[in-house]
């Protein structure tokens, strides 16, 4: 289709970032940053300044979530993929039962298989736009899946596997975590990536932990196992509760990280949070039912995103020129996970993006899409 090029102006957000990773960054964050030279910026990870840092983000985080006694915020270098190896290495005993429904859970999935030390794991598959769920199962000591996948706008639920009492649950958190309520006594691992709530930079992973988790941890270390340096939990460990890190940390990344859990625990918390990206999320799902070119890409309404809003465009609506004209308007990063190949649109909706800028952004494809 040939669309119109110039949206009025009176229509456009105010902000008009609605990327699913990196997301939306706040001004406020970015001051942080400025003001943390020379203080901060450029000392050693090693000494006060930057311990304190990190000191503040794992105890903002168990703040935020209100961790239950004993439970610990852990964090290391690296993305949330590395957790997927780690984990391989350092916290699945022998057996694992995994749910993969999309890229994330895939990937996990396949790290697991591939550990030659490992037994086979059971792995359930759904297709992109439904979720797959762990069930229970003899011999199993490690469950495994995503609480949101970012990919597909797909959302499960985090709770406890049946009677597995034993058995450690872990949960890719890493477009959940921030904006979408937890209750962390139902999980062991909880780990995530700063770059999408958090409204930050990668090259981090957090994980918020049971003692069940790191006593896990301690013994599989102890059993003699061969695990990476890079990739040891149990060092993730000894250095979290130093408030460091194996190596040096992305300095910027826990500057703006910190700012965004103040300003979320001073907005009123993960319940806030929740709420804020929910109004989002709603207003593009019953808009995307209400018009005749558009429809949801998670058909269940209970599996669907409050954070990251998949929708499919009818044939007649090319994707890929409304985003360009989107982009052209300061618009970006609507784009589908490029591996679905659908012509569709994806709007990350994390805390920080305001609802009234959704709403603009869904009045600017409604002109594209009737101007063409």
């Amino acid at each position: 289709m040939a669309m119109k090029s110039t949206i009025p102006s009176r229509l456009l957000p105010r902000d008009g970032r609605f990327g699913s990773g990196p997301s939306k960054v706040r001004a406020a964050q970015v001051q942080a940053v400025a003001d943390a030279n020379p203080t901060v910026l450029g000392t050693s990870h090693r000494q006060a300044p930057v311990r304190g840092l990190v000191g503040d983000v794992r105890r903002l985080l168990a703040e935020l979530y209100r961790l239950p006694d004993g439970y610990e915020v852990l964090l290391s270098n690296g993305g949330a993929s590395f957790v997927w190896d780690a984990a391989a290495f350092g916290l699945i005993r022998d057996k694992a039962q995994l749910a993969a429904f999309g890229e994330f859970g895939s990937k996990f999935a396949a790290s697991v298989c591939a550990a030659p030390h490992l037994d086979e794991p059971t792995v359930h598959r759904a297709a992109p736009g439904s979720i797959a769920v762990p069930v229970l199962e003899a011999g199993v000591d490690t469950y495994a899946w995503p609480h949101n996948e970012t990919s597909t706008g797909a959302c499960a639920p985090v709770h406890r596997v049946g009677e597995a009492s034993e058995a450690l649950i872990v949960v890719d958190g890493t477009s959940a975590a921030g904006a979408i309520e937890l209750d962390p006594t139902q999980v062991d691992f909880y780990y995530f990536a700063p770059q999408k709530s958090f409204a930050s930079d990668g090259g981090l992973w957090f994980a918020l932990t049971s003692p069940a988790a790191v006593e896990r941890i301690e013994h599989i270390a102890a059993s003699g196992r061969y695990v990476p340096a890079s990739l040891s939990l149990a060092d993730a460990v000894t250095h979290s509760r130093a408030d460091q890190t194996l190596n040096t940390p992305a300095i910027t990344t826990l500057i703006m990280m910190r700012a965004q859990l103040e300003w979320m625990l001073d907005q009123g918390g993960l319940a806030a949070m929740a709420a804020r990206s929910a109004a989002s999320s709603t207003a593009i799902y019953e808009w995307a039912e209400s018009r005749d070119f558009t429809s949801p890409f998670v058909a269940h309404r209970a599996h669907r995103s409050p954070v990251v809003v998949t929708v499919d465009l009818s044939d007649d609506v090319d994707s890929s020129q409304l985003q360009a004209i989107l982009r052209a308007h300061g618009i970006v990063d609507v784009f589908a996970y490029r591996k679905l190949g659908r012509n569709q649109v994806r709007i990350g909706v994390f805390p920080a993006v305001a609802t009234a800028d959704v709403e603009a952004l869904l009045a600017c494809i409604d002109w594209v899409v009737d101007h063409r």
